[in-house]
């Protein structure tokens, strides 16, 4: 059977969210594995950042076994997401090394920024589903629920 890569992440870290009309067009040769249910998309008119999140099973996920919002404070999410996103962007750097079908897209992800609580959230939970559904490890820190 041949083995279907699903989509990693989409992650647009974007400067402006007002100057867009129209959201992002994802085109994929096989829209059957693009289903609603497997997209978190977060956006906010606030901060005006956005993230997209198109990952089977995610959604999911985050809804059953992630902890709930709140659990812990969003300076606690930014320094693990900081930790998390260097490495990732590393492996991204290296295809040679990491497999590219799991690191296809640079993050986009200012330390210095304040992308708010839900960003923050979202994309730390992103990084444990990732770890533990691939089997990766991101940071010297076990992913654990």
């Amino acid at each position: 059977m041949k083995k279907i890569i699903p989509f990693i992440i989409i992650l647009i870290l974007i400067a402006s969210c007002k100057s867009y009309n129209t959201s992002p067009v994802i085109n994929n040769e096989n829209q059957n594995n693009l289903i609603a249910s497997d997209t978190v998309s977060i956006s906010s008119d606030e901060n005006d950042y956005e993230i997209i999140i198109i990952e089977p099973g995610f959604n999911s996920w985050l809804l059953s076994t992630a902890r709930p919002e709140g659990y812990h404070s969003q300076e606690w999410l930014e320094s693990r997401n900081a930790l998390m996103v260097q490495s990732w962007n590393q492996r991204n750097l290296q295809p040679q090394n990491y497999d590219p079908n799991l690191y296809e897209v640079r993050i986009d992800y200012d330390t210095y920024s304040d992308y708010g609580y839900e960003v923050n959230y979202k994309l730390y939970n992103y990084f444990l589903y990732f770890q533990i559904k691939y089997k990766q490890r991101l940071s010297s820190f076990s992913p654990r629920i």
